[in-house]
């Protein structure tokens, strides 16, 4: 099964690193997104740019990246006969890393990607649902309250952290849970670390809030994803 989880992983990467944000800048602006706003590809820069319609398509086609990376590579690996639950579960979870760090680093794009929350969302779905619903519920609510997507980003990557590693428990670096705590600890981590040039402006008082009026000009917003 290593082969396996090895196409499976490479798969989950190039998969992952679709710049759906590019793309659709291509399609609608005729132009490259990164030259506008914050430049980035992520939805947020897209709803800011374009607007709310096509920064919506772009974060559920984000999403969508990582769910199919991961359930995908589940279900095929579930459907070996001789697979072992606690490897089906590893490379599960290698595969939606993977597509969350294809989505930072493109290859399309020399590298030069999202801040992956978006696929991250798409992931963890898969790994763990009420982990992940108590995520976007403090995304939403932060999104809210402040208008500012990065903070709104990094309070859901720890709240995530935080929950799962809350409904582990002692069970949290048991053999068997191992890779699934990593996750909890090490994907959260990278977000927030891609975040950083975020957190700093945020510390200065200049990061942008969102506008109301998402696409009406290209002033930049620094949160994206």
């Amino acid at each position: 099964m290593t082969a396996m989880t090895i196409v499976c992983c490479l798969t989950a990467f190039v998969v992952g690193g679709i710049p759906f944000g590019y793309l659709v800048g291509r399609l609608v602006l005729k132009d490259d997104i990164r030259r506008h706003g914050s430049g980035n590809i992520g939805a947020t820069n897209v709803a800011r740019v374009i607007g709310w319609k096509w920064g919506s398509v772009v974060l559920i086609l984000d999403a969508i990246k990582g769910l199919v990376s991961t359930l995908g590579t589940k279900l095929l690996l579930q459907s070996w006969a001789d697979a072992d639950s606690d490897a089906v579960l590893s490379a599960t979870i290698a595969a939606g890393v993977c597509a969350i760090v294809g989505h930072m680093y493109p290859v399309w794009l020399k590298l030069r990607g999202g801040k992956g929350v978006a696929t991250a969302l798409g992931v963890v779905l898969v790994l763990s649902p009420m982990a992940s619903a108590v995520a976007l519920g403090l995304f939403l609510a932060v999104v809210a309250a402040t208008r500012i997507v990065a903070i709104a980003s990094i309070v859901a990557a720890l709240g995530f952290a935080v929950t799962q590693l809350t409904m582990l428990g002692s069970d949290a670096f048991n053999l068997h849970k191992l890779p699934l705590t990593l996750f909890s600890i090490v994907v959260p981590g990278l977000i927030v670390w891609r975040h950083r040039s975020n957190i700093v402006r945020m510390w200065r008082g200049e990061e942008n809030r969102l506008a109301k009026n998402a696409g009406s000009n290209t002033a930049a917003d620094s949160g994206q994803q």
